[in-house]
């Protein structure tokens, strides 16, 4: 497994917290009817970055905790949580690892596009002991629905490669993508009913500026990786997309991926 460092994100959050796309408000449902979310209870947001799926959760439990190891992301999720005056939320910093007896038990954790970055099977461990007996568990991710990347898409990756190497940088290391399914780790954990569905698909317009700001916000293609050659970067990349589409409108169709599980196997009815 690769040790990323706290520089992974580094300088990301604001642009985090504008460019990235919302979860669709079908998967706040789901989770709410799949885990019979009535107000009580604790949640638990690991990898939380700037709080944008916890937060929406604020009626939902009575307290939340959010984690992430970036302290710029837990400063934006602050801001973002005093504009919202949601007041039954905090922030940690640090990892699992650190925070784990201090941190107390929860009816939920979510992980949403961060679990990738973690010690899987550790931390589903500590999950595990971290959960209410009724708790659970889920992780959350969104994929392309066609599978192959658009055109556009193909576009940006390439202009990236052309400007900061072939290989896939994440902060000061390089990307290793995880060779085995979540949900294979999580069948093979302490936790019980693991299920993975996939939502109905919903569709995503960008901009050339909001392409830009989404690349900002990733570990592999922040704004520092650039250094004096940004404003190059940036005019290039304009160019490219613009030759591809001269609206400057690009649509992306998504998917949400949820992997549940349980702490104890579900009652039959």
């Amino acid at each position: 497994m690769n040790e990323y460092g706290p520089d992974l994100f580094k300088g990301t959050a604001v642009y985090y917290s504008k460019y990235r796309p919302q979860y669709p408000s079908s998967l706040i449902r789901f989770l709410i009817q799949k885990f019979s979310l009535n107000g009580e209870g604790r949640l638990l947001d690991l990898g939380c970055g700037t709080g944008q799926l916890g937060l929406r959760f604020s009626d939902w439990f009575e307290e939340m905790i959010g984690v992430d190891t970036e302290s710029g992301m837990l400063e934006e999720a602050n801001r973002l949580s005093k504009i919202h005056r949601i007041d039954n939320v905090s922030w940690m910093l640090g990892r699992a690892e650190e925070l784990q007896n201090v941190w107390g038990s929860f009816r939920l954790t979510i992980l949403a596009k961060a679990f990738h970055w973690m010690d899987r099977s550790s931390i589903l461990e500590i999950l595990y002991h971290s959960s209410d007996n009724n708790g659970g568990l889920v992780i959350i991710d969104t994929f392309n629905v066609g599978q192959e990347p658009l055109s556009w898409q193909l576009k940006v990756n390439e202009v990236v490669k052309r400007w900061l190497g072939n290989e896939r940088i994440a902060g000061d290391s390089i990307y290793t993508h995880p060779k085995e399914r979540h949900e294979d780790i999580v069948a093979r954990s302490s936790f019980k009913d693991v299920e993975r569905l996939i939502l109905p698909s919903y569709s995503v317009t960008w901009t050339v500026d909001s392409i830009l700001g989404n690349l900002y916000s990733t570990s592999y293609a922040s704004k520092r990786l650039f250094g004096d050659h940004l404003e190059r970067f940036e005019a290039d990349l304009k160019s490219s997309l613009l030759e591809i589409e001269p609206t400057g409108k690009f649509t992306e169709v998504l998917s949400v991926s949820v992997i549940t599980a349980l702490k104890k196997e579900a009652k039959s009815q």
